[in-house]
């Protein structure tokens, strides 16, 4: 079970490597126009992890705080991913 546990583990770490490239990207892209590579990347990013954040957010839509969406369902997903990457490592 060792085995499986510690792929399982490298899996979810690569994917909350891709969540927080995900937030970067978003971030310049907010910032300001990036260049042609930042929007490919950020849909590459999008394509990884939305199958998994879009379910969450269907639950949990953003917080309306005046004139700005507050995503939750993000930060939900991001720390489930962290709990489940522990276990699977001490699996």
């Amino acid at each position: 079970m060792g085995a499986i546990g510690t792929l399982l583990g490298y899996l979810l770490s690569a994917f909350i490597l891709v969540l927080v490239v995900r937030v970067v990207l978003d971030w310049v892209a907010v910032a300001r126009r990036g260049p042609h590579w930042v929007d490919r990347a950020r849909g590459v990013t999008h394509a990884v992890t939305e199958p998994v954040i879009a379910p969450v957010r269907r639950l949990m839509p953003p917080l309306r705080a005046g004139g700005i969406g507050i995503d939750l369902a993000f930060t939900v997903v991001f720390v489930l991913a962290l709990i489940l990457r522990s276990v699977a490592f001490s699996l």
